[in-house]
């Protein structure tokens, strides 16, 4: 009896291995945007624009996490990061040209002097 427990509780904890090293390379694709923000943009145009991907977020249900209090940054040429985490593939192409994109663009292409962009995933 104490073999066929012992065996159990090895079967579970392999498994439950498993499965978090699974999680550790999950699927989603990660969106980095360094942004520079035009010298002439306010303290309020530019927290009008992250604010705003909250509302993307709810508008685009392929959006599944944003990323937008920047704490450390070594590019020096930018002055924020952003990170948008995409439940896969299909909804981070999507997301191009999408209603969503196209409003948030409204409040941050104009204040945006220039950006680039990593994308990530597994």
């Amino acid at each position: 009896m104490k073999k066929l427990l012992s065996t159990a509780m090895l079967a579970i904890a392999l498994t439950s291995g498993a499965v978090m090293a699974a999680d550790l390379k999950p699927k989603t694709i990660i969106h980095v945007i360094n942004v520079k923000w035009k010298k002439e943009a306010t303290k309020e145009q530019i927290q009008k624009a992250i604010d705003g991907l909250d509302a993307v977020a709810k508008a685009y249900p392929g959006l599944t996490r944003v990323w937008t209090k920047t704490f450390k940054l070594q590019l020096e040429q930018f002055d924020q990061v952003i990170v948008m985490e995409f439940a896969s593939k299909e909804a981070f192409d999507k997301y191009s040209g999408s209603d969503a994109q196209k409003e948030w663009y409204k409040v941050y292409l104009p204040i945006r002097q220039e950006s680039r962009t990593n994308d990530i995933t597994n």
